[in-house]
């Protein structure tokens, strides 16, 4: 057997350990009957097919980045609460990441008591195969779960990331082993930088979905995501959903956007977009957020091209993430 093999035994073991699972089959056989779990209140809140996954999620989920509790130490509280109380109104898809300090940890303590009834995505940065196996572990263990809904390759933004990721050992190999083992259902690419490599992600592999940004000033940039990513997305059937949406609310600066039903509904009304994951400072903002989800209603070519013009004098300032610093 040779060592990288050994290693992946090593890694697969530990995490049934660490999740109290018998062996990496667990996903099929640990599932644990809804009358055993809680039962989050849910909401009327529109819902999307992911792509092709054939799992139907609501147009809004949880974000667990930005500068909220979810991804603060030493919050704690402030996290659970927003956390509980996304599953109260609704919200299925939970989206976090290796990288983003403690929001998986804070995941792990509220949604294993609900683990069928959520759909929970994680990413890793890592772009070899050890190094993805090796986050993957850590994930799992941190979201206190035996299997992973969506696991997405990190903020993807050169091409040599994807030749490395698709070479003999890349993160790629451990994407398929860990779909074959039932450690993850779906497999994702995200960025927030260039479109053109998200779009040869997605024709150099059949990935499940892809995280990009989608906003409102997306039109003004010189290499908007919208026209690039979301035509191969849509003919490959692949799950699309949405960050930065309002931009770290810098387009509800006065001039700009009214608020979030405009900054919501234009990303939600582009063809192709399944979901769009917001993350919330507090439990009165996650609120808010999820009455104009409730509410959504596609918008029509007159009133998208409205928001379009409000944003073009500063369309910077709302791509700022996508800047090189």
């Amino acid at each position: 057997m040779s060592g990288k093999t050994t290693r992946r035994t090593f890694l697969l073991t530990s995490v049934a350990v660490a999740s109290g699972i018998a062996s990496s089959a667990a996903w099929q056989q640990n599932r644990i009957s809804a009358s055993k779990e809680r039962s989050p209140i849910t909401t009327a809140m529109p819902e999307r097919q992911l792509g092709n996954t054939g799992v139907s999620i609501p147009i809004l989920g949880l974000g667990g980045a930005g500068k909220t509790p979810l991804s603060w130490g030493n919050h704690d509280a402030e996290a659970v609460a927003i956390i509980q109380r996304a599953l109260e109104l609704g919200i299925r898809y939970f989206d976090t990441a290796a990288s983003y300090g403690p929001s998986e940890k804070y995941l792990g303590k509220v949604l294993p008591n609900y683990r069928q009834q959520v759909f929970i995505a994680t990413k890793t940065a890592a772009r070899d195969r050890d190094g993805a196996w090796r986050e993957l572990e850590r994930s799992l263990k941190r979201l206190n779960t035996d299997y992973l809904d969506l696991w997405q390759l990190h903020h993807v933004s050169f091409e040599q990331e994807l030749d490395t990721i698709f070479s003999k050992n890349g993160a790629a190999r451990a994407l398929e082993e860990a779909k074959a083992q039932k450690l993850i259902r779906f497999s994702g690419i995200t960025g927030h930088h260039e479109p053109d490599i998200i779009a040869q992600g997605l024709q150099r592999y059949p990935f499940d979905t892809t995280l990009v940004c989608i906003n409102a000033a997306d039109k003004h940039h010189p290499r908007p995501f919208i026209p690039t990513v979301l035509p191969v997305a849509r003919q490959q059937g692949v799950g699309v959903i949405a960050m930065k949406v309002p931009a770290y609310g810098r387009l509800f600066k006065p001039g700009i956007l009214d608020g979030m039903h405009q900054a919501l509904g234009y990303t939600l009304s582009q063809s192709g977009v399944h979901c769009a994951v917001i993350a919330a400072e507090n439990v009165a903002q996650l609120e808010s957020n999820v009455e104009v989800a409730r509410g959504f209603q596609p918008l029509n070519e007159v009133e998208l091209a409205a928001i379009e013009q409000r944003t073009a004098a500063s369309w910077e300032d709302n791509t700022f993430f996508r800047a090189w610093t």
